[in-house]
């Protein structure tokens, strides 16, 4: 079909390729009076126009099956920096995954309305130069009022937009990262990205909960399912229906369980422990995961149906030490939420705070440089931030003297101030989650151990504030 629309400068020329064509008489009914449009209903004849001189703004293209996943590939050699939007009716994780690292610029599922394709069309208009501009300068995306997704680099630039895809596409999410790289926000994002925005999402953290209560914590139990079983109780799954959980630290979870996680990826089914009626969710699972999985599906330790499943999708977050253009960004987005938590004033950094901050390895990642920038906004003592970062011999190479003998006393003194700031952060976390030791661990970014460690190492307890 030759275009139905003859090219008009004052307005975008869009390409729409879409063999229905009930589907692009409508979507000519719909777009045709805001953009130029040139329709096809055989891939040939748009083939055919992209070897043309003049440079289109942007292609709509229906994919349907797996068989159309090529075309994306001939598009790409044709016109490289051609925006691309697929409309696709298929869920097959295969085509997906395709369709994500192809490099399109959005998916738009059908059935869908105009308003939905116009407005993905007008996201992806900009001029280049806009673009570039925009894709250049840091990002801070709001996700609830304590965490936001924030980027510079363009690795993670990369990452948003992989993730901006997948989480329309509604698939299972795998995100593989080191501990503290920010999985937990990533999915959050994936969420808030996703038609799912508006319903729950749920993390559960499955190496932080006993192997023998994560199950009735997922699934839930009936009454008198076990001793101390009293009333019937929802799990997770239940309770997220129509939104999206969160399994964190997957590698960690039982044999036994992974079986039962694999049928409700399947078809959407389990039953509350203590159960034979099966129930049925609507519910996206974004997983994740710090361990070598092929490694643990060699161990046997994790089924490889179930990582299959899982990945739908994969998403790697790489380290800090090989982003640290970002670090400024992030240390600057760290302080302006320590400050509005803590109830203080931002403090500045200085050139020589930022130099050391942007050499150091963050072997813990951005929840290590969360927790430094803390220390620093409580003690508000840059030197003691340096001694801790910076290692003895850029000390010694920046001219610094050796320390008299009575430096002893005053690391004892800083280390104690150190140590007094913790432990008033941390009683105060506790406080504002009612002593409720696990929130706190979470709300703190530190392990549930390490939590109850610190609150005998300082002493803690409810009237300890009073």
């Amino acid at each position: 079909m030759s275009a139905l629309k003859s090219v008009s400068k004052s307005r975008p020329q869009v390409l729409i390729l879409e063999p229905d064509l009930a589907v692009l008489d409508y979507l000519r009914l719909t777009l045709g009076d805001r953009y130029a449009l040139s329709l096809f209903s055989e891939e040939q004849s748009l083939l055919d126009r992209l070897s043309q001189s003049d440079e289109p703004d942007m292609l709509l293209v229906a994919l349907h099956s797996g068989r159309d996943s090529s075309l994306l590939t001939q598009i790409r050699c044709a016109r490289p920096n051609l925006p691309v939007v697929v409309l696709s009716c298929s869920a097959d994780l295969r085509d997906m995954e395709h369709i994500i690292r192809s490099g399109v610029r959005a998916i738009v599922m059908k059935p869908f309305v105009g308003s939905d394709v116009e407005e993905t069309i007008e996201e992806h208009l900009d001029s280049p130069e806009r673009r570039s501009a925009m894709a250049d300068s840091p990002r801070e995306v709001p996700l609830n009022d304590t965490h936001s997704f924030v980027r510079s680099s363009k690795r993670m630039r990369d990452l948003e937009s992989q993730a901006s895809l997948v989480a329309r596409a509604d698939i299972p999410l795998l995100i593989l990262g080191e501990s503290g790289t920010g999985k937990e926000i990533l999915a959050l994002y994936t969420h808030k990205m996703s038609s799912r925005s508006a319903n729950t999402f749920l993390k559960v953290n499955c190496a932080a909960v006993p192997a023998d209560l994560l199950e009735s914590e997922l699934f839930g139990y009936e009454q008198g399912a076990f001793t101390g079983a009293v009333k019937t109780k929802p799990g997770k799954f239940e309770i997220c229906s129509g939104g999206t959980i969160f399994l964190d630290e997957i590698g960690e979870m039982p044999a036994i369980l992974q079986a039962k996680l694999l049928q409700v990826l399947q078809d959407g089914t389990f039953s509350r422990l203590g159960s034979r009626s099966p129930m049925k969710v609507d519910v996206r699972v974004i997983a994740a995961t710090n361990i070598n999985m092929k490694e643990a599906m060699a161990n046997k330790t994790f089924r490889e149906d179930l990582y299959y499943r899982l990945n739908g999708f994969t998403l790697n977050i790489p380290p800090l030490r090989e982003r640290q253009e970002e670090i400024p960004v992030l240390a600057e987005y760290f302080m302006r939420k320590g400050a509005k938590r803590y109830g203080r004033d931002p403090l500045p950094f200085s050139q020589r705070l930022m130099d050391v901050l942007m050499v150091h390895s963050w072997p813990g990642n951005l929840r290590e440089l969360e927790n430094v920038v803390n220390r620093y906004l409580v003690l508000g003592d840059e030197r003691s931030i340096l001694d801790e970062l910076a290692p003895a011999s850029a000390q010694s190479s920046n001219g610094a003297a050796a320390e008299p003998s009575g430096s002893a006393g005053l690391k004892a003194m800083v280390k104690n101030l150190k140590g007094g700031a913790e432990a008033a952060a941390i009683a105060q976390v506790l406080e504002e989650t009612g002593w409720n030791r696990k929130a706190a661990a979470n709300d703190l970014q530190i392990s549930y151990k390490a939590l109850l460690y610190k609150i005998k190492q300082y002493d803690l307890s409810p009237q300890s504030r009073a």
